[in-house]
């Protein structure tokens, strides 16, 4: 390890933790919203109807978050805040099926029911919302912010745009196809959907990442004069298979 890397492993950092609070809770509200809710604005491309499930609205705060992670404070930071937010999203199964087993109270059951339960919130902690949640997850984060690492060495740190966005469209399409697809496989959504959604999601996600791109600047830029830090993962394992 150099000097350099030393004084960054020892550095305390202002925002870090208030990001990692960002990612994670933007995580598990999206998973949340995707399995309460398809959303239709009545928007079709040709006759694909462009339909959405509702996480979708939240979901690409979580890249956004991450590629200002891996721009900042480097990809060593974010491959464990990314590992945070995978076991933030397996407990948070795990609480919703706690949840759904035990007995429901005589009221509760007559207004509300646990039908109404499994149905809404039910693929929350169901086998089949999980692995497709986990997989997308793991898949489009990590690539998004390995290939942020690279792209930052090798354009020597210029042009954050072609960072942000070439690496959303890595990391958006392998998260986007093997949530939809193994999520439909388990029958969590309807063949019928597969590439309204697929399709809908992908193009939704590109375009808010391509949209807030200004705010984008301004965060990282104000973040590297507050933390005084700008990280470049020159000699970076990249593996994700580390903590």
């Amino acid at each position: 390890m150099t000097e350099k890397s030393q004084q960054l492993e020892q550095k305390n950092f202002k925002y870090l933790d208030v990001l990692m609070v960002i990612f994670v809770l933007v995580l598990v509200l999206s998973n949340i919203a995707s399995s309460a809710k398809i959303i239709d604005w009545g928007i079709s491309l040709g006759n694909l109807p462009l339909s959405f499930d509702a996480g979708t609205v939240l979901f690409p705060i979580s890249y956004i978050v991450g590629d200002v992670l891996t721009e900042v404070y480097g990809y060593k930071r974010s491959r464990r805040i990314i590992w945070i937010g995978f076991s933030t999203l397996a407990f948070s199964a795990l609480v919703f099926w706690l949840v759904q087993v035990l007995p429901g109270e005589v009221t509760w059951q007559a207004s509300v029911g646990q039908e109404s339960y499994d149905q809404i919130l039910g693929s929350m902690s169901s086998g089949a919302i999980v692995v497709a949640s986990l997989a997308g997850f793991l898949a489009g984060s990590f690539s998004n912010a390995i290939l942020m690492a690279l792209m930052k060495v090798l354009t020597k740190g210029k042009l954050l745009w072609t960072r942000t966005i070439g690496s959303s469209v890595i990391g958006q399409a392998f998260d986007t196809f093997s949530f939809i697809f193994i999520a439909t496989a388990l029958g969590v959504f309807p063949w019928s959907l597969f590439w309204s959604l697929t399709i809908t999601n992908y193009i939704f996600k590109l375009l808010v990442e391509i949209v807030v791109t200004p705010v984008t600047y301004w965060v990282v830029n104000g973040l590297k004069r507050a933390e005084g830090v700008d990280v470049f993962d020159d000699d970076t394992n990249l593996s994700p298979f580390k903590f």
